[in-house]
Order: structure tokens, then sequence, then C-alpha cells
């Protein structure tokens, strides 16, 4: 398995495992996620990390960057829309993808590292146990 940036041609795996990750959401014609892909991948310090095994994608992470002016100026790095294929849990596939991005976030001089986890089991555990603490309350405004 390799970690590494996703590419124009894993589009169709990456809309294989997001209709995993939010399987009720309406499916994304061709040309739409061709559009938002473009714009995705136009965006600066934004990479959206895939485990592949060579003949398709396990898993995936969203990572972004954004600059901030506070902790010295230091940014932070955002994570959304991590995903590991049902068949391919509690392998370790996971854990590499944020390990990926723990790695890609200090390169950058990030001071931290944040995420938003469903409440409900075994998300919150699984963010625990590669490290990540529960200290801050999330809110949501979905429009």
């Amino acid at each position: 398995m390799v970690i590494r940036p996703a590419e124009r041609k894993d589009l169709p795996g990456l809309l294989v495992l997001y209709r995993e990750l939010h399987a009720g959401d309406p499916v994304v014609d061709d040309a739409t996620a061709e559009a938002v892909w473009a714009r995705m991948a136009a965006q600066p310090d934004r990479v959206v990390l895939v485990a592949d095994d060579g003949e398709r994608l396990l898993g995936t992470v969203d990572t972004f960057v954004v600059g901030n002016l506070t902790r010295g100026a230091r940014p932070i790095m955002y994570v959304e829309n991590v995903i590991v294929g049902a068949e391919h849990r509690r392998r370790g596939v996971g854990r590499r993808l944020l390990e990926t991005a723990v790695e890609m976030a200090r390169a950058k001089g990030c001071y931290k590292l944040q995420l938003l986890s469903a409440a409900d089991p075994p998300a919150p555990a699984f963010y625990e146990a590669n490290g990540f603490k529960a200290i801050a309350r999330g809110f949501r405004l979905y429009l």
C-alpha cells in the first residue's frame, strides 16, 4: 500500500469512497465531479491523500493548510472526508493516512492539525488511538 497525493485519474475511486462515507448524498455527475476536482486541485496547500494498493483506492483524507495570525503566525491543517473502505478497515490504512497528514502538517510548520469527527463509535476511538484528543466542542451549521 502506498499513501500518495490523489491525481485526476483517482476521481472515480474517490467518488466510490465518498459514496460510502455519505451513502445518502445525491450522486455527483461526471461533469460536476470534474469541475469540482479542478477547483480543488488548483487550491494551494490542499492535498487529497489516497491509500492505493495498486488495484484500487483503499481510503482517503482531504487536507488543507490555512494561514493564521495567532500562534506566531503558524498555519493550521484541517482534515476532512476521512474514509477507509469497509472491507479494508482495521488493517492500518487509516492510521497510515493520518500519519502522512501529520508529517505534512509538521513539514508546513503547522501548530495543529484539526478535524471534526462523527460522535458515534468507532470514529472517536479511532482518532484517540491515533493521538488526537477531544479537547474542543465542535459546532456546525448545515446549509
